[in-house]
């Protein structure tokens, strides 16, 4: 439909696709409920009806292909991000303090005092 509503001769100039991708996800968000806010009411002019129904068609369908690009994007990331987790779980400064509170929680010798709490 972007197609279309492009090639009017334009009462409404900004309701181009390229136009919606210029506008942040909050914005084209925004823009979004407002029409349909304005779907809403009942209180709309029947040309305006159309011009709208179509901006509200480009805006669903540039954010939705900014959430499958971002969900691939993500989808790609995380296993790189594990991998990493993974690799450094063996040599991570956690360990060495664990390795250093234990002889020190074991050298008290008193029994009652196992040494600083939360730690077992």
């Amino acid at each position: 439909m972007a197609t279309r509503g492009s090639g009017r001769s334009g009462s409404e100039p900004g309701a181009t696709a390229a136009d919606v991708t210029g506008l942040s996800y909050s914005e084209a968000g925004a823009e979004l409920d407002g029409i349909i806010e304005e779907f809403e009411t009942g209180v709309i002019d029947v040309d305006r009806l159309v011009e709208q129904l179509e901006r509200a068609t480009e805006i669903v369908d540039e954010l939705d292909r900014r959430l499958r690009r971002t969900r691939m994007r993500v989808e790609e990331l995380v296993p790189r991000l594990e991998a990493i987790g993974q690799s450094d779980a063996g040599t991570g400064p956690d360990d060495e303090e664990e390795v250093e509170v234990e002889p020190a929680g074991g050298s008290t010798g008193s029994g009652g005092d196992p040494g600083p709490p939360g730690l077992f």
